[in-house]
């Protein structure tokens, strides 16, 4: 039966359902423009153009016949540019930039920041209540001595400046109530009152009215000169800061393009460099020590399911697979509470039977070996029901043939069952290290990083693995360094690169040879 093609290049009569459709297209081709403009404009211009592209797809791949094959890929690359190649591009560009806790603003932003900031004469400061006359407010204050001041009549509603005010004997009969005043502070910040002595007052808090004065002046150079003593502080962007010629710096800064600088200091630097390598050295062996005891526990426990003369060997399995079963950040913070220092099981188990007490939170080797076992305890049953199902594969008849020559167990195992099984666990043993690799929900639930390396210019600790010390340099420190962070992010990016290809031409080698 011949099948009928359908020719993509002639022209299809348009019927309502297909105008819809179109309409719908440009529909949502215009919102995502619209967004990516609007992502544009609050300062995010790479993920503007990623939203452009996205959006201009659409518009081709579903407004066109001739891309009706992409339909179907479509959304799924239009999902990885959104949420993974955007991240890490993205990721990678703060690498290059001062961008952290003191410098989060742009240019602009922090020169609205700095004439914002005000000087507040506390000497001048008068209590003020609000009055209510129709739409219209009078604020009055209340002088030290008899009467006070009530200005003229104002909206509040940002149309008025300044306004006067007079001295009065007495308060308005109806002042409103102080919870009702402050429903008005966006518009009584808005607002001057001069007094009749000159003297101008501005909000100055929730109760009181006083002389407030720019702290700061900008220049049309975009200089900014300080009013109290008259220091001049030029923007340098090369740092992201206002300084002056004694070296001062004005924080809040904005963020800038510092090129190298950020990879420079993780390699110059003793603080970072020095617990960066340390941290390094830990994850690898973090990460193989994880895959060794995983796997051979694992194999060792199915291994002893598998003996014909076992009993009970479905109770077995059941209880031997509950650690992979409960959600593991609860068992994460179970074993933290038992191996707590003080009140843990296990601290008053080994007391009470050999007098010990391990430091388990405070010792950077015991906090290493502690966070090693948990890792153990959450991965073996990963490992042990994957042996189980490979040890089926093992012909029987080639382990009754080596126990008829007087092979033992353990070399039937060695030389007939573990040689058949390792080929098919070679790229699971390399996923489960590529996770551990990067295992940071285990580090920061269990031992947040700690204990701390002493001497470090940044937050590291001694069960820190390279994920969670990039993590801590981000969000967990009180001067968190988005740049920095993003630098290690990098380098991590290529050394995991590097690891992945090695063990792509290692397992390539061996599919060879077998």
């Amino acid at each position: 039966m011949a099948v009928a093609s359908i020719d993509m290049s002639k022209p299809v009569p348009l019927t309502p359902m297909a105008v819809v459709a179109k309409a719908l297209v440009f529909l949502a081709t215009g919102l995502l423009l619209f967004a990516a403009y609007t992502v544009y404009m609050i300062g995010q211009p790479l993920f503007g153009v990623i939203v452009t592209i996205v959006a201009l797809g659409f518009l081709f791949v579903f407004g066109l016949r001739r891309f009706y094959f992409a339909r179907f890929i479509y959304p799924g690359i239009a999902t990885m540019a959104l949420f993974v190649i955007f991240p890490i591009f993205y990721t990678i560009y703060l690498g290059f930039t001062n961008y952290g806790s003191f410098n989060l603003l742009t240019y602009q932003r922090v020169q609205e920041v700095l004439l914002s900031s005000k000087i507040v004469d506390k000497s001048t400061a008068i209590p003020f209540a609000v009055a209510a006359e129709g739409d219209h407010y009078r604020v009055y204050f209340e002088d030290a001595g008899a009467g006070g001041y009530l200005s003229d009549l104002v909206a509040l509603d940002g149309s008025t400046a300044n306004v006067g005010a007079s001295a009065v004997n007495s308060a308005p009969e109806v002042l409103l109530e102080r919870r009702d005043a402050i429903k008005l502070r966006k518009g009584l910040a808005e607002i001057s009152v001069t007094l009749p002595d000159g003297t101008e007052l501005r909000n100055a808090g929730l109760r009181e009215f006083a002389s407030v004065t720019p702290e700061f002046q900008i220049a049309p150079d975009g200089n900014a000169t300080r009013v109290t003593d008259g220091a001049v502080f030029t923007p340098d962007h090369a740092t992201g800061f206002y300084t002056n010629a004694e070296g001062e710096q004005i924080t809040p800064g904005w963020r800038t393009n510092i090129g190298l600088q950020n990879f420079e200091r993780i390699f110059t630097s003793d603080g970072i460099r020095g617990p960066m390598i340390s941290i390094f050295i830990w994850t690898v062996i973090f990460a193989v020590g994880s895959v060794v005891f995983t796997f051979a526990l694992g194999v060792t426990l199915a291994s002893i399911l598998q003996w014909p003369h076992l009993r009970f060997k479905a109770a077995y399995r059941i209880l031997l697979i509950l650690p992979y079963a409960v959600p593991a950040f609860i068992s994460i913070l179970v074993f933290k509470g038992l191996f707590n220092q003080n009140f843990g099981e296990i601290n008053l188990v080994l007391e009470a039977l050999f007098g010990l007490r391990p430091e388990w939170n405070t010792n950077g080797f015991l906090a290493r070996c502690m966070l090693l076992m948990v890792n153990v305890w959450l991965g073996y049953p990963y490992m042990m029901l994957l042996a189980m199902g490979f040890l089926q594969s093992v012909p029987e008849e080639q382990k009754k043939a080596a126990a008829l020559e007087g092979a033992g167990m353990l070399r039937v195992f060695w030389t007939i069952t573990l040689p058949q099984i390792l080929p098919p666990f070679l790229p699971l043993l390399l996923a489960s290290f590529a996770f551990n690799f990067n295992n940071i929900v285990l580090v920061l639930l269990l031992t947040r990083g700690g204990p701390d390396m002493p001497g470090t210019i940044i937050p590291a600790g001694e069960t820190d693995i390279l994920g969670s010390f990039t993590y801590r340099i981000a969000f967990m420190d009180s001067g968190t360094q988005f740049g920095l962070s993003g630098a290690i992010t990098l380098l991590i990016f290529i050394l995991v690169s590097i690891m992945a290809y090695a063990n792509f031409v290692f397992m390539r080698r061996a599919a060879n040879k077998g």
